[in-house]
């Protein structure tokens, strides 16, 4: 592994505790089963569907990234501010805390995924990702992320919503890690806004829960099964304000005003990006169908999990190197 790479010291055993309801082994069978039926299912159609037009798309790939998640057991509720409107190019920054995050922006931000090269290469997803779209990053050549950053900037300035997981690794949910910065630089280039996204994965009592954390040395077949498992959750996306393009003249500011916000420290995240506290939805379940039917724009996201040549998922998929990026502004 690449020493700028970000790490995270959580693991499965002391993060992947789950204190709610716990499903039934054949249940949890059925689960898994029907959950690599449309994994699947959204290989076989990704070229066909790759020939429609681009609000076609997004609808197909809203109902399947929801299928995905409903046959693992779980429901989305959205949180906080209105989503951007139609047509305006936004940077969406998320924490990361599993593989589960994929699916679950999709539902609400169907678009292009930007990811490590290495996911070219594997077995039905890496087609899968190469016809949907998928931007790809070779993160072991730092002179290719000058150019990777001019692409999202170029999406951007088209109207794109791009979607990034600026951690650069999973953690649990319980803390999170420091924002890299040269994916910031996208948005500056582009004069685009910047929509922070908080993740939170809880239990049918309201608890945060470990169970899709992918962290560590965990792996695809455990983090399956130990979704399918637990039983009630629920993904809960808060949309926080958003910052405004050009509050921040450098992506280092631009960097920890979005990292504060999706900590959820109100005080100093409000300071820092200029809005005000998002004002939370009803707590009940509200599935992607509360984003604006006529939002068709697309976007990247970017997953940055599976830092090992492996078929696991996580650890810094496109980690982009805080230390590299285009040099429009400091550091």
């Amino acid at each position: 592994m690449s020493v700028w790479l970000p790490t995270a010291p959580c693991t499965p055993r002391a993060c992947g505790t789950h204190h709610g309801p716990v499903a039934a082994a054949t249940v949890a069978a059925v689960r898994v089963v029907a959950g690599l039926f449309f994994v699947l299912a959204g290989a076989l159609l990704s070229t066909p569907v790759a020939l429609l037009g681009a609000g076609a798309r997004d609808r197909l790939t809203r109902v399947w990234a929801r299928n995905v998640l409903r046959v693992f057991g779980l429901r989305i509720r959205v949180v906080g501010a209105p989503l951007p409107p139609r047509g305006a190019g936004v940077l969406v920054v998320s924490n990361h805390i599993s593989w589960l995050d994929i699916p679950l922006l999709a539902a609400l931000f169907p678009g292009r995924v930007l990811a490590k090269s290495e996911i070219r290469q594997w077995p039905v997803l890496g087609g899968m990702a190469a016809r949907g779209g998928t931007l790809f990053v070779e993160r072991e050549r730092l002179r290719a992320l000058p150019e990777t950053v001019r692409t999202l900037a170029t999406a951007l300035t088209e109207g794109s919503r791009v979607v990034v997981f600026p951690e650069g690794c999973t953690w649990c949910g319980r803390d999170q890690g420091r924002f890299t910065r040269a994916v910031f630089q996208s948005a500056l280039d582009a004069g685009a806004p910047v929509r922070p996204v908080r993740i939170t994965y809880r239990t049918p009592s309201g608890t945060s829960s470990g169970a899709p954390a992918f962290v560590g040395d965990d792996t695809l077949p455990a983090s399956l099964w130990r979704v399918a498992r637990a039983g009630g959750l629920t993904a809960e996306i808060t949309v926080l304000p958003l910052i405004p393009a050009g509050r921040h003249a450098d992506r280092r500011s631009l960097a920890l005003a979005a990292q504060l916000a999706v900590a959820g420290d109100s005080a100093t995240s409000d300071t820092a990006t200029g809005g005000t506290p998002a004002t939370r939805m009803p707590a009940g379940d509200a599935p992607a169908a509360r984003t604006p039917a006529g939002d068709t724009s697309q976007s990247a996201v970017a997953s940055d999990s599976a830092n090992r040549p492996s078929l696991s998922v996580h650890h810094c998929v496109s980690s982009i190197p805080a230390a590299l990026s285009s040099a429009r502004t400091p550091s």
